[in-house]
Order: C-alpha cells, then sequence, then structure tokens
C-alpha cells in the first residue's frame, strides 16, 4: 500500500513543473528571476497607465489609443531589434534593455508626480518602451539554449511560461492595492526599481555572444531571419497555427458585450472572463512536467491549438456563465501548453546564430496577432452578433490548424530534433576575444551543464536519453540542426562534442560560424 501511495505521489510530483533548472543551472536562476522581477514590474505599469489615462479623460477609448499607439514601436522594435540580438552579446543587450525600459517607466514617474499630470507621456513613454520589449523578449530566449544542458531545455522554458503567467495573476491584483493606498507615481518607480533589480541580475551572466562571435546587423541580417522562417516547415507551421488561434480565435473583445447582454452581469462579470482564460494558463504552465518527454512536438502544437478552438467554440454557444468560465479554463490552459511546444520547436530548429532574429518575428506575431483578433471578433459581432462571433471564431482557429497541417505536412510529421540535435546546434564556437569570461571569471555561455562550469546532475543522463533514432528523427530526412548546411546551422563534424558534453569548465570550439539565409 506504502509503495503504491508513493507511486502515485511521484507521478503527481513528475506532472508539476520541473523546478530543477532553477536549482542546478546558477545562470538560468539569475536569467529566471531577473525576468520575473522585471514582468512583475512590467504588469504594475500595465494597470497603472490603463487607469492613470482613463482618470486623466474619463473616456475609454483614449485608453483604448494609449494601448493602440504602442503597437507599431513595438512591432517596429521586435523586427528591427532582433539583428542587433545576434549582432551583439545578448548579455550587454539585455543590459541595455533594462535601461531603456526603466527610463520610459521614470518619465511615467515624473509624471505622475506633478501636479496636474500631462497626457501625452501617456502615449510617449509607453511607446517608448514598447519598442524595446521585443528586443529584451528576443535577447532572452535566444540565450535559454546557452544557459541550460539540452536536457532541461523543456524544463526551462516551462518555467519562463510560468513565471510570466503567474506575473498576469500577481500583478494586477498588487497594482490596484497599490495605487489605492499609495498612488501612480509610487507604482511607476516599484517598476523602475523592478528593472534596476533585473539589471543587476543579467549584469552575473556570461558572455552570450552569438554562434560565430555574431552577425553584422541590418537589412540582410532581417531579411535572412525571416526568409529562414519562411524555409522552415516547423518553423512557419508553428507560426502560422498561432497567428489563425489568435487572430480568430480571441474572444477578449466579446467579453464586456457577452457580460451584459448574455449573462447579465457587469464589470465584475468581465473581470470572471478574463480571469478564467488566466488561470487556466497558469494552470497549464505549472503543468508542464512531462513536456520534454514528447516525440512530436509540432503534432502536439496542432492538438492543443484544436482544443483551444474546441473550448472557445463551446464557449460561444452556451448560456451558462459557470460553464462558459470553465470552457475558458480549458482554452487558456491549451494556449500555453501550446505556446512550451512553439518554443521547444523554435529552439530545436533555430541555429543559435539566428536565434534573436526568428524570436524576435514571433514576438511580433504573438503580439499583433492578439490585436488583430480583437478587429476581426468586433467586426463579426457588429455583422452577426457577439454569439456568433465567439463561436464562429473558435470553428475557424480549427479549420486553420486543420489547413495548417495539411499544407505544410512536415509540422504535422515533425519529430523533435530532442536532446541530441538541441546539444549539436547550440556547440559554441570561438567567440571574439573579449567573449571568453563572463563578469566574475566565469567561462563564457556554454562551456558546461550549468552556465558556470559544474557538471550536470547525474539524474538527466539517467531520465533524458534518447535513442540515435529518436533523437535525430526529422521530417523528410531533413537534416538536424547543426549537422549540416542544410539545416542553416554550422557543419557538425563527426563525434563533434556537444556545448554540455565536457565538465571542465571549458567550452569545446565549435567548428564554424552558422549561415544566415
Amino acid at each position: 500500500m506504502s509503495a503504491h501511495i508513493g507511486r502515485v505521489r511521484r507521478a503527481v510530483g513528475r506532472a508539476f513543473v520541473d523546478t530543477g533548472p532553477l536549482r542546478w543551472h546558477h545562470a538560468f536562476r539569475r536569467l529566471w528571476t531577473g525576468q520575473l522581477i522585471a514582468a512583475l514590474g512590467s504588469q504594475l505599469t500595465v494597470v497603472a497607465v490603463g487607469y492613470q489615462t482613463y482618470r486623466l479623460t474619463n473616456s475609454t477609448a483614449m485608453v483604448g489609443l494609449v494601448s493602440l499607439g504602442q503597437l507599431v514601436p513595438l512591432l517596429a522594435g521586435s523586427l528591427l531589434g532582433g539583428p542587433f540580438v545576434d549582432a551583439w552579446d545578448r548579455r550587454r543587450v539585455m543590459l541595455a534593455t533594462q535601461v531603456l525600459l526603466a527610463a520610459g517607466c521614470a518619465g511615467l514617474a515624473v509624471n505622475a508626480m506633478l501636479a496636474h499630470p500631462l497626457l501625452w507621456p501617456m502615449f510617449a513613454c509607453t511607446a517608448e518602451a514598447a519598442a524595446f520589449q521585443g528586443v529584451d523578449w528576443a535577447a532572452r530566449r535566444a540565450s535559454v539554449r546557452r544557459l541550460v544542458p539540452p536536457a532541461d531545455l523543456a524544463a526551462a522554458l516551462s518555467l519562463q511560461s510560468a513565471a510570466f503567467q503567474a506575473t498576469l495573476v500577481i500583478g494586477p491584483a498588487a497594482a490596484g492595492l497599490l495605487i489605492a493606498h499609495a498612488g501612480f507615481a509610487l507604482v511607476y518607480g516599484l517598476n523602475v526599481a523592478a528593472y534596476g533589480l533585473a539589471f543587476l541580475f543579467v549584469v552575473r551572466l556570461p558572455k552570450l555572444w552569438p554562434e560565430g562571435g555574431g552577425q553584422r546587423a541590418g537589412v540582410a541580417s532581417l531579411i535572412g531571419g525571416v526568409r529562414y522562417l519562411r524555409s522552415s516547415p516547423p518553423l512557419a507551421g508553428a507560426f502560422m497555427i498561432d497567428l489563425g488561434a489568435m487572430v480568430f480565435g480571441m474572444p477578449r473583445a466579446l467579453f464586456p458585450a457577452l457580460a451584459v447582454t448574455l449573462y447579465g452581469g457587469g464589470a465584475a462579470t468581465v473581470g470572471y472572463l478574463n480571469a478564467a482564460v488566466g488561470l487556466g494558463a497558469l494552470a497549464g504552465s505549472l503543468l508542464t512536467g512531462h513536456i520534454w518527454r514528447v516525440r512530436r512536438p509540432g503534432r502536439s502544437v496542432a492538438v492543443c491549438v484544436v482544443l483551444w478552438g474546441l473550448a472557445i467554440t463551446g464557449f460561444g454557444l452556451v448560456r451558462w456563465l459557470p460553464a462558459a468560465l470553465a470552457l475558458l479554463v480549458v482554452a487558456g490552459a491549451a494556449d500555453v501548453v501550446s505556446s512550451v511546444f512553439r518554443a521547444m520547436i523554435v529552439q530545436q530548429v533555430t541555429p543559435d546564430a539566428m536565434q534573436g532574429r526568428v524570436n524576435s518575428l514571433i514576438f511580433a506575431g504573438l503580439q499583433g496577432g492578439p490585436r488583430l483578433g480583437d478587429a476581426e471578433a468586433g467586426a463579426a459581432a457588429a455583422v452577426a452578433g457577439v454569439q456568433f462571433a465567439a463561436w464562429s471564431g473558435g470553428v475557424l482557429s480549427v479549420v486553420t490548424a486543420v489547413v495548417t497541417c495539411w499544407a505544410i505536412p512536415q509540422f504535422w510529421r515533425y519529430r523533435g530534433g530532442g536532446v541530441a540535435a538541441v546539444a549539436q546546434s547550440s556547440a559554441p564556437t570561438a567567440p571574439p576575444a573579449d567573449a571568453a569570461a563572463g563578469p566574475d571569471g566565469e567561462a563564457a555561455a556554454g562551456a558546461g551543464p550549468s552556465g558556470d562550469g559544474r557538471a550536470a546532475p547525474g539524474r538527466q543522463a539517467a531520465d533524458r536519453t534518447e535513442s540515435p533514432s529518436d533523437s535525430q528523427a526529422v521530417p523528410d530526412g531533413q537534416a538536424p540542426v547543426g549537422t549540416g548546411s542544410s539545416g542553416d546551422g554550422s557543419a557538425a563534424a563527426a563525434g563533434q562534442p556537444a556545448a554540455w558534453a565536457g565538465s571542465t569548465g571549458e567550452a569545446e570550439p565549435g567548428p564554424g560560424p552558422a549561415k544566415a539565409t
């Protein structure tokens, strides 16, 4: 009996997100902690900006315009910033973005301290900060593979997702209390302090030069990133299937009308609808302990998107609020699990030298898709009603997923390159002379399993070893990333040690820089 209970407890424990990367890899823990603090501060500002704008103007339309004003700089910054992430030491990029993001919040704090706060800083300061959000996100995502061994990559991505979802729940609640008791200036000041703390954590990271020492930033570099995204079936499929789900299936613009006309509620009901999606996303991100076992991430993304679409379809059809909330919880969980699988595909397929550009393009889609979805839902509701807009969007999400898998069969058949492929594609090359050591004399990222020269825990080898046939299987005979030029990675020599193979604290030299297409 006790043995059975022990097995149940272990099974339940493995279902939760694996916190191993935080315990074993010091460098990743610093990256993750800084990101958690910065994201929490950002959520404080998001709430404060909307509420202060409304207090200044008494106009919900103006609140929407402030949000819309961030879209163009956010997308432009994401697209143009990607080449810089692949050209410079990513640690320095993150240091710069913390300063620039803090500057926007400092402007909001100064404005809030005026006797009569002005409206134009709400537009200018939020637009300035938005321009660098995508750069910071791309640099952080591009750095993960250099700070953890391939066996712990899925767990690390799950931890990043869980941290972000937690800030979406904690941040708004804390912002409301702080605004009510201390005012807007303190909230913005806390965000400045959060970026300051994140800066200190980034300072202690090792140098993170892209593979091959970086490629010169410019238009040609950006075009190369777009071409690579288009030419890689797993990447293109992941990008298109998520964009379709967000454009057609995102129902948040319909929440106010549904709350009033269908559920007979008001502002509280709108809050419940939004919170249900967030609760599902948080629960889904915490229950990702088995994700690293999945061999077909493309198929898993498709299944999650279909589940999202079916849940949104049901949400649009039911008239009972508890059932609607339950379906939104399911949708939120499916969406966040899908996002972790998509991140795995990006890490497995994309060479390190192109991680910044590809992640910046992914971020642009993540930010632009929901906003296009708001417009699509509003237009459909104006034509045929809010319930039609909700359930038809869910149906179109399912159709988009099916069409994507039919049009890009390599995405559906994609078997993750797994541990071996990621290890080869992240094998470090000789960085520039000043990238040889980190700020505290640490070896450059990739020098050892923990990012600080320590050997990987034995559990990884015991629990997560894949057979060569499993780890190298990719669609249609495509060469795994890092094994040859067809993968747009570096040409790996036979028997080339992976980035995490040694325990001496010295990185094995790579075969050469990856070539951008």
